[in-house]
C-alpha cells in the first residue's frame, strides 16, 4: 500500500513509519522537515499541515491508499486530508487521545463511554465525529499515556530525573490514584494491525498496557528501571490544591483515576501488548533518558522545593 504518515519523524511516526516499512509499504511522511527520515529512502514531503493552502498544493496530485494522521489535534488540522482524498483513500486511521473521556465514577474508560466537552482533547473527538459523519473509511485510536525512547513529553523522565539525582519525588494526594501506560512500540504495533482490517473501520481503539498502576507503583516501577531500590524512596505525599503553581505543572500526569480496557483491540487486532511497565521503563531509560545525557543535565526543581519546604 502507498501510505501517507502525517509527522513520522518523531515518536509515534518513527516507530509506525519503521514497522510499516518492514511489513513493505511504500511511506510517505508529511512535516515540516525539521529532522530526518527515520527510514532511509523514505519520501518526505515538507510542509506545515496548519498552513491548508500549502497543504493542499503540497499534496495536489498525490494518491495514497491509506493516511495514518498522527498529530492533528483540531478538526480543522484533517479536514483537508479528508477534502482532497477522502473518496478514494481505503483507511484514515486517527490517533485520538483517551483524554477526550468524561470522568467518571466507573473505570476502566471503554470505547463508547462518555466524551468531556470540556476536555482539552475535545478537538480529537470533534474530529472522530467528523470523519463519522463524512463517511470516511476511519479507526480512531485512544492512547492514554504513551512513553518509551524519544518520548518529548515529560512522562518517565520526570521520575528518571529526581531518582538518579536522589531527590525525593512529590506524589499528590495518597498516591494511590490509579493511571496507564502504553510503551509507543506497543501502541504502533496496534495501528500497524488496525490497517486494512475491515473489523477495524469505524470503530474506536483504546491502547496502553495490560495494567493499570498506582502512582506510587509508577515511582518505584521507575526505579526499578534506573537501578534504584523501590522500597528506599522518599515518597512525599501533597495535597495539589494547597498549592499555587500557576500555569506550571508539578506533576506530569492528571491527578485522578484515568485508565481503560484494551479488550476490543485485543479481539479485533489479534493484539498483544509485548511490554510490561517495568521492562518498558527500562528501555526508555536506558535507550533513551541515558544516551541523550539526560542524567548530566541541569533540571528545574523548584516546584519540587515548594512542596518539600512545605512537609
Amino acid at each position: 500500500m502507498r501510505i501517507l504518515v502525517m509527522g513520522g519523524t518523531r515518536f509515534i511516526g518513527v516507530y509506525l513509519t519503521r514497522l510499516l516499512v518492514e511489513q513493505g509499504h511504500e511511506v510517505v511522511l508529511l512535516n515540516r522537515g525539521n529532522k530526518p527520515a527515520p527510514v532511509s529512502g523514505v519520501a518526505q514531503i515538507h510542509c506545515d499541515r496548519k498552513d491548508t493552502t500549502a497543504l493542499k498544493t503540497a499534496l495536489v496530485g498525490q494518491n495514497f491508499d491509506a493516511i495514518f494522521d498522527n498529530n492533528g489535534r483540531e478538526q480543522s488540522d484533517t479536514q483537508p486530508l479528508v477534502e482532497l482524498f477522502g473518496d478514494q483513500v481505503q483507511h484514515l486511521i486517527y490517533v485520538s487521545s483517551a483524554g477526550v473521556y468524561l470522568k467518571s465514577d466507573q473505570m476502566p474508560h471503554v470505547e463508547g463511554d462518555a466524551v468531556d466537552p470540556n476536555s482539552r482533547h475535545k478537538g480529537k473527538f470533534e474530529t472522530e465525529a467528523y470523519l463519522a459523519a463524512q463517511g470516511v473509511p476511519f479507526t480512531a485510536i485512544r492512547p492514554v499515556y504513551i512513553y518509551g525512547p524519544q518520548n518529548y513529553n515529560d512522562l518517565e523522565a520526570w521520575f528518571f530525573d529526581r531518582l538518579v539525582r536522589d531527590r525525593p519525588i512529590p506524589i499528590p494526594g495518597d498516591g494511590m490514584a490509579l493511571t496507564q501506560l502504553g510503551h509507543v512500540q506497543d501502541l504502533a504495533a496496534a495501528m500497524a494491525a488496525v490497517l486494512s482490517n475491515p473489523r477495524a473501520v469505524g470503530q474506536t481503539y483504546n491502547i496502553s498496557g495490560d495494567r493499570a498502576v498506582t502512582f506510587d507503583g509508577l515511582a518505584r516501577a521507575c526505579a526499578i528501571a534506573a537501578g534504584k531500590d523501590p522500597q528506599a524512596l522518599d515518597l512525599v505525599h501533597y495535597d495539589p490544591k494547597q498549592f499555587d503553581f500557576g500555569k506550571r505543572k508539578a506533576f506530569p500526569m492528571r491527578v485522578q483515576h484515568f485508565f481503560t480496557a484494551i479488550d476490543r483491540a485485543k479481539a479485533d487486532l489479534g493484539w498483544q501488548p509485548q511490554f510490561n511497565l517495568v521492562n518498558g521503563l527500562k528501555d526508555a531509560f536506558e535507550k533513551d533518558y541515558l544516551v541523550s545525557g539526560r542524567h548530566q543535565q541541569t533540571i528545574d526543581f523548584d516546584l519540587d522545593d515548594q512542596i518539600l519546604a512545605a512537609r
